[in-house]
């Protein structure tokens, strides 16, 4: 695939119309020249929202199509891993959102197109400036971005769940994750009962969500890299939770508590569509400290591989902003 011949690319097609109705799913292949091609399927599997999106009658939600002259652009501009455009999470960056059309402005400077961002309603003030859904939506159109992804907290979920997903559809945001289970369920002490009761109580959340054409995600922390009667919580977390009702976002600094994301993407194919990108430097001993995308201790090219049998859709670096600029522009240049 991405041939420098080819003539008709599409590269991690996405197509999202109002209301979160999904008509293209990461849909990714090329035509050479003199080459016949069909698009088979039943009723409503997105083959004419594909042809529409090739010939610019539909703008893609995600991912690229091009035709002609363009698909060699087209491939040189998603020359970076899984062939999906590079995202930011806005969390380390808290400080810098007050001013958010600057902020837009400043990170899709240096190459990012999606923001992952975090929910005004849970995460307080410092995300005051993405209350406006519709007017955030407006700023990053301005600056050539797109956000469909955020994280909402477990303090908010519960008590305000129909006000945080009209948030969320205001910006077009499909994916709602949770940070982590802790709150309220033994933090990173949990009993096996506590983690029981998370699961349940995240379920009814996601079922929730699911009927908003929303997706449910958890990310892992505190809670989720605990152990309990000697098993690794977050393992337990795959058993409990619906697999068709909450996906999991990978934190790939985890490395320092032992969790491989490759490992974790092979062993639980398809259950992840996202994940959190940092490297560590584990040689010698005590603190690991975070360094920019490709000068630590993580293997990105496996990680990249098995994150397509995991079922990675999305991947948002999550650094200051120092070693965001220059993760940014490793995975600029990394292929896979």
């Amino acid at each position: 695939m991405n041939r420098v011949s080819d003539f008709v690319v599409a590269a991690g097609l996405v197509k999202e119309y109002r209301g979160g109705v999904r008509a293209v799913d990461g849909l990714s292949f090329s035509v050479g020249s003199g080459e016949v091609y069909g698009l088979l399927g039943r009723n409503g599997a997105g083959k004419t929202t594909t042809v529409r999106v090739l010939v610019g009658l539909l703008a893609p939600t995600a991912g690229s199509a091009a035709v002609g002259a363009l698909a060699t652009s087209a491939i040189n501009s998603l020359a970076n891993p899984l062939d999906l455009p590079i995202g930011c999470q806005v969390w380390p960056l808290r400080s810098m959102l007050k001013d958010f059309p600057a902020f837009a402005k400043m990170v899709a400077g240096i190459g990012v197109t999606r923001l992952e961002l975090c929910s005004p309603i849970g995460y307080g003030a410092e995300f005051a400036s993405l209350a406006n859904g519709k007017e955030v939506k407006r700023i990053l159109e301005d600056n050539g971005l797109k956000s469909e992804s955020s994280h909402f907290s477990m303090g908010e979920l519960p008590k305000s769940q129909e006000k945080s997903i009209a948030w969320a559809k205001e910006i077009w945001i499909t994916q709602m994750i949770t940070a982590s289970l802790g709150e309220g369920n033994g933090g990173d002490h949990p009993t096996l009962d506590q983690v029981k009761k998370a699961a349940d109580e995240y379920n009814q959340i996601a079922a929730v969500a699911a009927r908003a054409d929303m997706q449910q995600g958890l990310h892992n922390e505190g809670f989720e890299l605990s152990k309990v009667d000697g098993k690794r919580t977050y393992d337990l977390l795959f058993d409990l939770l619906d697999p068709k009702l909450v996906k999991f976002q990978f934190q790939m600094s985890t490395i320092t508590a032992g969790l491989i994301a490759a490992d974790y993407f092979e062993r639980f194919p398809g259950r992840f569509f996202s994940m959190h990108v940092q490297d560590v430097d584990m040689h010698g001993e005590g603190r690991h400290p975070q360094v920019p995308v490709g000068q630590g201790s993580i293997d990105w090219a496996k990680t990249f591989n098995a994150a397509k049998t995991g079922g990675v859709r999305n991947y948002f670096v999550e650094q200051n902003w120092e070693l965001t600029q220059k993760s940014v522009a490793y995975l600029k240049a990394l292929k896979v």
